[in-house]
């Protein structure tokens, strides 16, 4: 039921015509009354006219009630085209769901460059409207699809509050979002403030999809959306209470669902690969480290390739611009020590080989990093480079 398993949510999700696959490609998810909304966004400065669109109506207001989300077009790099297109379809969802304009925001994924298709769209925006359910989550979250291979979708419950969420995404994505890397939509029905929304955008939803990166490209559409109809009743949830635990527990969960698979149908991807900084002298320093080694070419292929070579992370930690003591670092793949004291051990080349080649044949390769003795840690989520990932992406328009 993804983004419609909280109370008081329909969507739907049809073929416009918008993709040359002819697969599904235009998504809908409405509240039934306005609801809390707060927006995470790509911090490319090139972004899309649907992400100046959505987050210029979120900085004025923090409530919304519709979403209409294209795939096949992404609409950025369009110049002023763009904008008017972005108004126009908006201000058409606006009319036919019966709402003002400003509460109807917008999402589009695809190509870059290409102008929205908007006669096709318009053609089939009664129907989109009228197919609106309780359980179009999974339309939805179909149409919004791009060189996904399924749907990614994800519920938590915390009695009697629901959370649900749907995302798309496998290429473009980096850990640089300062808001955002990935088109996401999680949904509550907790009686959430509408000023408390962006509170927990910010703290509970950000860092999750900050850990991801497939490619280190952060694109010009990528956007995070998080909804709260407040259908489910009862007191406001706030700051500091047992409720506002419960809330953020079930978000992050569906969050932490997400990511994961959206990292698990990354293009061409055969490992994902879960990077743990320990022992820095700061999160930030720790942070730095993570995303270094996710985002190493020579880490991702010798991931690829289930080549054992410690020296691709010793290199990526070193390169990273992180503080620490080159003699405290240790690292794994699996649980076995390739780095010691900062130098390959001897242990490791008479003895560790075998087994760090065989840890590098799992679907999950956990890379383990100490710094030192410091309080900071943090984590990367990353996926290995294939030569699928270069077919996919050297054939996207052609």
């Amino acid at each position: 039921m993804s983004v419609t398993f909280p109370r008081g949510f329909r969507a739907s999700g049809v073929t416009a015509g918008m993709k040359p696959s002819g697969d599904p490609d235009l998504g809908l998810l409405v509240s039934d009354e306005p609801c809390g909304a707060a927006g995470l966004f790509t911090t490319n400065v090139f972004s899309a006219a649907p992400v100046r669109l959505s987050r210029s109506r979120l900085a004025r207001s923090d409530s919304a009630q519709a979403v209409i989300v294209n795939s096949g077009q992404a609409n950025a790099g369009t110049g002023v085209r763009g904008d008017h297109d972005v108004e126009h379809v908006t201000q058409a969802a606006a009319t036919e769901l019966g709402l003002d304009e400003s509460l109807v925001l917008a999402c589009s994924t695809g190509v870059i460059g290409e102008p929205l298709h908007v006669d096709e769209l318009l053609r089939v925006l009664p129907a989109l409207v009228a197919g609106l359910s309780p359980d179009g989550g999974d339309a939805f979250a179909r149409a919004i699809m791009t060189t996904d291979t399924k749907p990614k979708q994800a519920t938590a419950e915390r009695t009697p509050y629901r959370v649900g969420g749907a995302a798309k995404g496998v290429g473009m994505i980096a850990p640089d979002l300062h808001l955002a890397t990935m088109l996401v939509f999680i949904t509550t029905d907790a009686p959430i403030p509408g000023a408390e929304i962006g509170t927990l955008a910010r703290e509970v939803v950000e860092p999750v999809f900050e850990s991801l990166t497939v490619d280190g490209c952060t694109s010009t559409n990528d956007s995070v959306l998080l909804l709260a109809s407040g259908a489910a009743g009862g007191d406001l949830v706030l700051p500091a209470t047992d409720a506002w635990r419960d809330v953020s527990q079930a978000i992050e969960e569906v969050a932490r669902s997400l990511v994961l698979q959206l990292a698990d149908d990354a293009e061409g991807a055969n490992h994902v690969m879960l990077v743990e900084v320990t022992g820095a002298p700061t999160e930030h320093d720790a942070q730095i480290v993570a995303k270094a080694i996710a985002n190493s070419p020579l880490v991702k292929t010798a991931m690829f390739g289930g080549d054992p070579n410690p020296g691709r992370i010793l290199q990526a930690i070193g390169s990273s611009g992180a503080n620490f003591l080159p003699q405290s670092v240790a690292s794994f793949i699996g649980d076995v020590l390739v780095i010691e004291g900062g130098q390959i051990p001897d242990e490791y080349r008479e003895a560790g080989v075998e087994a760090a080649r065989a840890a590098l044949g799992e679907r999950e390769i956990v890379v383990a990093v100490s710094l030192g003795q410091g309080a900071g840690s943090s984590r990367a989520l990353g996926v290995d480079l294939s030569y699928d990932y270069v077919r996919i992406n050297a054939e996207y328009t052609t």
